[in-house]
């Protein structure tokens, strides 16, 4: 959401000479002089607020490496050396510079560019991202093929935006200082993840730290001193605490990384200068430096998190009375855990790193000794549920669906093998819209729906959503509820703490032939479908346990059944009720429509449901197909 002064925004197209040219040509880059290239940091800076506010997007991130992406790309010899991007959110000055700033309209559209780095879509983007954490697995990764293949390669990998705090990232860390690799890893610290240093001492030493004559003289140091007994050891502790006493970077030597850092993350000279000498340097290196995210635009400066991402702009109109909206699944679940929380000491929220998404604003302001925000750790955050469970509290993770997947073991492990009692409140189940592929949350039914001990819920509008979670939460052992991400149907919530009963199902129109069984908030679809067919519609509401009588008498007056779920077909409650006819020895056709076996493209959410085939249309042609079905086993049986 934009909040404060939008209107600083560009609204007409910047001049941008320089950018022209480099744009254009990215070989052109390597000739340009140091105030060139500040010139060019702020043509890029203003090309991309022009950029965002035509499509909406990732803002803040992008405007904070600004110069960091041009020293880069002017420092290496792009896409020969590889720059691996975490948080993929930072790269649209990336993609500007790299032959798409003419594209930057189709920004997250259907059809246009993605928001986050694409292999397929430039050989600039090295590694796909969407997920955090990840990048110097990667880039250790294509270092150790370039090492074994021979290849003169640097491999820089960009983490930030709070993706350092990934137990991932420090897994990579550890291990590259045992393999010793040819890389370097830039820590984008914009005040998301690591907090604040001393200012000048820290500067000035980074500063000796990453000059020639440091480097020289520790490289030489090091060779005469290594054949003194102990004394390199004593040099390098010695360094190390003088490190520690000025900046963080004790704990990346420790761990085998040559740390140099923090520096000035938008002094582009310093920043050119700097990683010059550090291209030379041999084995695992660790550059450190400060940016501002929202650099440059004020707004997104004084408020990082509203400015995360923003809308489209579009161009004022007259007010109108504005109509009112039906609030989103997030808020929806989290005015039900303020008021559970009111009336119930024993619970505690948990999210990795999504406050605000999740919707659990109000809960931490009102509830802040029970609420736990721990950073981009999506295992520490089943296991930490988990612990919690154990010793009398009643824990409900917020967790996007395409997050729960990094934390699968631990849920299974951890949660259901022990039969803890850990309610999960899963968001942005389904198909996301403009995020894509990467955000998509269309497999958690299936991943859910085989561990033991599991109970799973999918509402089909907001009311239920608030029902089902309160069921959930007081059904003692591992529960979830899926919801996706947007606003909800506009129907009335209770305002209590209501419950429905677990594994029964909703009867929500008599129809003939054709049973639709509905799974999740695709009932207008089922619906609309059935005006059409004449069919029944069931709101199935609990994916596990099914309601199975509900379905054995679907069987009894219809000649076949459709199952209806904005999740993959394969292993999801299509294929739960399947398994249960084919248990019961029941014989019945049954159609399934869900996400095919296909990752769906970006765009928006109505987009991406009729890519999948979510639509009334594919339910009727489904009912035709059973149709024709059934008239074959007649003609069958009376032959």
């Amino acid at each position: 959401m934009i909040k404060g002064m939008i209107e600083d925004l560009p609204t007409i197209k910047p001049d941008t000479p320089l950018l022209d040219t480099v744009a254009a040509d990215l070989s052109l880059l390597d000739g340009i002089d140091a105030q060139q290239l500040v010139e060019l940091a702020e043509e890029l800076r203003h090309d991309l607020l022009y950029a965002v506010a035509g499509t909406g997007g990732h803002f803040g991130a992008g405007l904070g490496v600004v110069e960091l992406t041009i020293a880069l790309h002017h420092v290496f010899n792009t896409p020969h050396d590889r720059i691996v991007w975490d948080v993929g959110h930072q790269t649209y000055p990336h993609k500007i510079l790299t032959g798409r700033r003419d594209q930057m309209h189709s920004m997250r559209q259907n059809e246009g560019l993605s928001g986050f780095p694409k292999r397929s879509e430039s050989p600039f983007d090295t590694f796909g991202v969407g997920h955090s954490s990840t990048s110097i697995s990667a880039a250790m990764g294509m270092a150790l093929a370039a090492q074994r293949q021979g290849i003169d390669r640097k491999v820089i990998a960009v983490i930030g935006d709070g993706a350092i705090t990934g137990g991932m990232a420090f897994e990579a860390l550890a291990h590259a200082g045992h393999e010793r690799p040819n890389m370097l890893v830039i820590l984008n610290d914009n005040q998301m993840s690591i907090g604040h240093n001393t200012g000048g001492l820290a500067t000035y030493f980074a500063k000796i730290w990453a000059s020639k004559t440091y480097t020289a003289l520790r490289e030489g140091s090091k060779r005469i001193l290594e054949h003194v007994r102990g004394a390199w050891d004593l040099a390098k502790r010695t360094e190390e605490h003088m490190k520690g006493m000025v900046a963080p970077g004790t704990m990346f030597e420790e761990l085998g990384w040559h740390y140099i850092g923090p520096l000035d993350g938008h002094d582009l000279p310093q920043l050119v200068n700097t990683l010059k000498v550090m291209a030379e340097l041999k084995g695992p290196q660790f550059l450190h430096i400060r940016t501002v995210k929202g650099k440059g635009f004020a707004p997104a400066e004084r408020d990082p998190i509203g400015y995360h991402a923003i809308n489209k702009l579009e161009p004022a109109k007259a007010a109108v009375p504005a109509e009112p909206k039906a609030p989103k699944y997030q808020d929806v679940f989290g005015q039900w855990l303020c008021d559970l929380a009111a009336q119930d000491d024993r619970v505690v929220g948990i999210t990795p790193a999504m406050c605000e998404g999740s919707g659990m604003v109000q809960y931490a302001a009102q509830c802040p000794e029970r609420f736990f925000d721990v950073a981009i750790a999506e295992q520490h955050s089943v296991t930490l549920a988990a612990g919690m469970a154990c010793d009398g509290l009643k824990p409900v993770l917020a967790i996007y669906s395409t997050f729960l997947q990094r934390g699968y073991d631990q849920l299974i492990h951890d949660v259901a093998l022990q039969n803890l009692d850990v309610t999960l409140a899963i968001d942005r189940a389904g198909l996301v819209g403009e995020d894509g592929p990467t955000h998509h949350g269309g497999f958690d039914l299936s991943y859910l729906r085989c561990i033991p001990n599991m109970i799973i819920g999918a509402p089909s509008d907001e009311r239920e959503c608030r029902l089902m979670l309160q069921s959930a939460w007081l059904h003692e052992g591992p529960s979830a509820v899926r919801y996706p991400r947007g606003e909800g149907t506009g129907v009335a919530i209770d305002s209590g703490l209501s419950t429905m009963e677990i594994g029964k199902g909703h009867s929500v129109r008599e129809g003939a032939g054709i049973a639709i069984l509905n799974f999740g908030v695709l009932l207008d679809l089922a619906l609309a479908a059935a005006e059409s067919l004449n069919a029944t519609v069931v709101d199935m509401r609990w994916v596990k346990p099914l309601d199975k009588a509900m379905i054995l008498s679907l069987v009894e007056g219809h000649h076949g059944l459709i199952t209806l779920e904005e999740n993959t077909i394969a292993g999801g409650a299509g294929s739960g009720v399947a398994e249960f006819l084919a248990e019961a020895g029941v014989r019945c056709p049954v159609q399934h429509i869900g996400i095919p076996d296909t990752f769906i493209a970006h765009g928006r959410q109505g987009e991406c449901r009729q890519m999948a085939g979510l639509t009334a249309a594919a339910i009727i042609n489904a009912a035709a197909d059973l149709g024709a079905a059934e008239l074959t086993s007649h003609t069958q049986q009376a032959s």
